[in-house]
């Protein structure tokens, strides 16, 4: 099997990851499992999914479908197929109406490493790690949480680049050297724009690249600013010193000295530059710089900044440093725009253009100013830009129009609106109104009126359905906001009234339910179990169709609001609904049922079952089935539970172990729940107590002929030690007894005082014997960490073990001595599956190490020794 094989892929814990573009890479067994699944889905690769989802310890496999795989930095996922490989029935969820959909990172891990996209996936995964980004996984699965992520970072997103709000990131950010001698290279902070620089992006939205005023790009580096201007009809030069240096300076309306006084490491020279922009500004000088930040990579000391390891400089201002700077050299006090960037006016008439640009909003949409033109006309800039006037002069009174619109779910009559006399003042008329929000909110706006109107005539199905359940006669007359949504959704009351007796028929045909709860699953909302139940948490009960909103309703008319319970179990064939209560529903990562009460719809019996002193309540595992992504706490419920999983420490199919097994399963895992976190135990276990499947922690600790001679207590004093012995026999030594039979431990855990009776042929700086334990000074004794054992199988080749083990098996590193020897095996978090072989050699017949890669020893045909 080809290193590629096994290498490809993005690796998160058991699970691996892998583009469409990589599947040839792929083992042929692999292939076809991907294959067999697709077909049975009726789904097609590359048009249908175009990434993998592999487990290394299951026949679980998932195709993922990223549309925008390629053209997103952080692509979101569509649709996701999970099977099971044994049976090849599979669960399908759709995401393109979730508000917090899952996103991919770390594309570049997905691909094979000869892909041309590489170098720019890469790029973008370092940066994202260079400012923090991934250091909360917790915090980078879904949209929403993602999105805020990156605002309290102080980021956005522009292609495959990250931006600084309002800032420009330069790649000079790498790390010093101390070379006093070699000479700086200013030239090699230009960066290659396929976007607006920040500083270009604000003149943009106060309007002034509407082709009226003439730029200059003073430092222009490659000139991607100077580009985009052009292609947008804007007057535009530059001038650089490397790139450019044989423009020729002229003067413009506004002059840009983009991130230019950050990188001359002269300071006489730098002023000077700043002086030379500002003269060539005819109305205003807009300078930018890099700004002081804990993100920022450091450099050797270098003058007043500092130096990196290509030789570039950065001085980094503070924003208030940056703005006595500019005002000492140019004598003209600077209007701060943003973090980093400042405009400076020629004259009093530029200044206050600019103040009545930014107080009457008067602004060019950035999506205007930047975009490529794609060879058609744009006829109606100018009545769009003047819809943004309005709107953004009276965004505050728009927007709670907009609100109640989607509120109505259809468009406010005149008379229903609070503040339709301060809209006729301030627009004109109520549908100027109209029309500025359906302008505004473009594309999206359409969306949230289409889905808006879908909910509130769901709403007035579940009403008119109860109002004929309950046999209640409608209010007389009907209140006008009522009369007017039957007149728009029905037409009259009489069509109404019809539509919720034929949804609360619906409720009795099985069919249709069974059908809307798998509809539903695949939404998100709610768990489909074997097709006969449908079980979700009670606050996404107005999500539901309406036949199974009314189902909930007519069930629960005895029990009264289905919400005062956590869950709701719809039984698909047995008409009947299950409500459970828990302790502590949100605040615990497995709750505890209190009480469950089970209504039979057809003769609205209702059986109560509460749990406490005579019958024991029961958990609630994998919680974050029952939930919707973008509902609180999701993200962590959901690492929690696939952690859980991932432990393969019980089924927790059906009902799952009972509380008392389950303490017992984390006690015999070194396991512990803290908050939503499933953490490694802190416990010192007792020596008997089991370690895996066929040891104890004894037999580690007393197996050596040294041990055993010196009877050392040689007891690990670390609790760390304790889990990475038990790590070591469940994920190496119990599959290889369970394969070859029973095997000898010759050398274990080694404490300090052991070490110090073993006269020769140990590392214990380096073998991992032992483990987690520290010197005297605190630090471990073995950087490597993990744990380590000596063992033999008898009557084996201990060279075909080795190669077995090499196949199947994740360690970190296989010491192997002959065939007939003990061989030396160890695990850690972090396995580098490397194998030394370790032979007799040179005139002293001294043991001499090989090392191979994993692959490389497989390909061995007889032993080495």
């Amino acid at each position: 099997m080809s290193a590629i094989n096994r290498e490809i892929g993005k690796r998160v814990g058991e699970y691996r990851y892998v583009h469409d573009s990589a599947f040839h890479a792929l083992e042929p067994e692999i292939q076809q499992r991907i294959a067999d699944a697709a077909s049975r889905a009726s789904i097609v690769i590359g048009k249908n999914f175009n990434v993998v989802k592999l487990s290394s310890r299951t026949d679980d496999l998932t195709l993922l479908n990223y549309p925008t795989f390629f053209e997103e930095a952080f692509p979101i996922l569509e649709q996701s197929w999970k099977f099971d490989l044994e049976t090849l029935d599979y669960r399908d969820r759709v995401y393109s109406e979730s508000l917090n959909p899952p996103i991919l990172h770390r594309k570049e891990l997905l691909l094979t490493p000869d892909h041309d996209e590489i170098p720019r996936f890469s790029a973008l995964t370092k940066e994202a790690e260079s400012v923090g980004l991934f250091d909360d996984t917790k915090r980078i699965g879904f949209l929403q949480e993602w999105e805020r992520l990156l605002k309290d970072k102080g980021y956005e997103v522009v292609d495959h680049s990250l931006i600084p709000i309002a800032n420009q990131k330069t790649d000079s950010q790498l790390e010093p050297v101390d070379d006093e001698s070699q000479q700086i290279h200013r030239h090699l902070t230009a960066l290659t724009r396929i976007q607006m620089s920040a500083p270009m992006q604000s003149l943009a939205r106060y309007g002034y690249l509407d082709g009226s005023k003439s730029i200059f790009d003073y430092g222009c580096g490659k000139g991607g600013d100077l580009q985009l201007l052009k292609e947008n009809d804007v007057k535009a030069a530059g001038w650089d010193p490397y790139y450019a240096p044989n423009a020729k300076k002229e003067p413009a309306n506004i002059v840009n000295m983009g991130f230019v006084i950050n990188v001359i490491e002269d300071a006489e020279e730098r002023s000077a530059a700043l002086q030379s922009a500002f003269d060539l500004a005819e109305e205003c000088l807009v300078v930018s710089a890099m700004l002081e930040n804990a993100n920022a990579r450091s450099g050797m000391p270098y003058k007043d900044g500092v130096r990196t390891s290509r030789n570039t400089f950065q001085k980094y201002f503070s924003q208030s440093e940056l703005a006595a700077y500019i005002e000492a050299t140019l004598r003209t006090e600077p209007v701060p725009i943003a973090p980093g960037v400042f405009y400076t006016f020629k004259t009093s008439e530029a200044e206050a253009d600019f103040f009545d640009r930014k107080n009457s909003r008067r602004r060019t949409p950035i999506s205007a100013a930047v975009r490529r033109k794609v060879g058609h006309s744009q006829p109606t800039r100018t009545r769009v830009s003047s819809f943004t006037r309005k709107y953004e002069k009276n965004s505050e009174l728009l927007e709670r129009l907009w609100s109640f619109w989607l509120e109505l779910g259809r468009e406010p009559k005149p008379n229903e609106v609070d503040d339709l006399e301060k809209i006729r003042d301030c627009l004109g008329s109520y549908p100027s109104a109209l029309k500025i929000l359906v302008t505004q909110k473009g594309e999206e706006g359409e969306a949230m009126l289409e889905k808006a109107q879908q909910q509130r005539n769901s709403d007035l199905i579940v009403q008119f359905a109860e109002h004929n359940f309950y046999r209640k006669p409608l209010p007389r007359p009907l209140p006008e906001r009522l009369k007017e949504d039957v007149r728009h959704f029905f037409g009259n009351q009489a069509n109404a009234l019809a539509v919720g007796e034929e949804h609360l028929v619906s409720i009795l045909d099985k069919a249709r339910i069974h059908s809307e709860c798998a509809d539903s699953a695949q939404r998100g909302i709610g768990w489909l179990d074997d097709s006969h139940s449908l079980q979700l948490h009670t606050d996404l009960i107005p999500r539901l169709p309406p036949t199974l909103r009314i189902y909930i309703t007519c069930a629960s008319s005895l029990y009264g609001d289905p919400n005062s319970a956590d869950l709701v179990k719809i039984h698909i064939r047995s008409g009947k609904l299950t409500l459970m209560s828990f302790d502590d529903f949100n605040g615990k990562a497995i709750p505890r049922m209190l009480e469950r009460t089970k209504i039979n719809l057809m003769n609205q019996r209702v059986d109560v079952y509460q749990y406490g002193e005579e019958f024991e309540p029961p958990n609630l595992y994998l919680k974050s089935r029952y939930l919707h992504e973008d509902q609180e706490g999701y993200s962590e419920q959901l690492q929690f539970d696939e952690k859980l999983e991932e432990m393969r420490v019980a089924d927790f199919n059906g009902f799952g172990p009972s509380p008392p097994d389950f303490e017992q399963i984390l006690q015999d895992n070194r396991l512990s729940i803290y908050g939503h976190a499933l953490i490694r135990s802190r416990d010192i276990p007792s020596l008997d107590s089991a370690c895996a499947e066929y040891f104890k922690y004894r037999d580690f600790i007393e197996c050596g002929q040294t041990q055993e001679a010196h009877q050392i207590g040689n007891c690990p004093k670390q609790p760390e030690t304790y889990t990475a012995l038990f790590d070591l026999a469940k994920n190496l030594l119990d599959p290889i007894i369970d394969y070859f039979g029973m095997v000898q431990l010759t050398y274990g855990f080694c404490s300090a005082e052991l070490n110090k009776k073993i006269s020769s042929r140990i590392a214990p700086k380096l073998d991992q014997h032992a483990s987690h334990e520290l010197n005297r000074l605190g630090n471990p004794i073995c950087e490597r960490l993990g744990a380590a054992v000596d063992f033999l199988v008898e009557d084996e080749d201990m060279f075909e073990v080795s190669q077995w083990i090499a196949e199947n098996l994740e360690f970190d590193r296989l010491y192997f001595y002959g065939k007939d020897r003990p061989i030396h095996l160890s695990f850690s978090e972090s396995p580098t599956r490397q194998v030394t072989v370790m032979a007799r050699g040179g005139m002293a017949k001294k043991l001499l190490p090989r090392s191979y890669s994993r692959e490389k020893f497989l390909e061995l045909q007889t032993t080495p020794i």
